[in-house]
């Protein structure tokens, strides 16, 4: 039997290799993450507080 590789914590792509793009309100990049696989083409803010802003700031 031969040795498998360690498998790392957590598994999955390196964060260096997860797609990213920027937020819809501040403009800083945010990568994907787990729990936004299914959503990830809606996904436009990088966090509530951002969310929250840009409905705030809508007229």
């Amino acid at each position: 039997m031969s040795p498998t590789p360690a498998k790392r914590p957590g598994g999955g792509r390196p964060p260096s290799q997860r797609p990213s793009k920027p937020c819809a309100h501040c403009g800083l990049p945010f990568t994907w993450r787990k729990k936004w696989e299914r959503d990830w083409d809606q996904v436009l803010y990088c966090s509530d507080r951002c969310r929250a802003a840009a409905r705030r700031d809508r007229p």
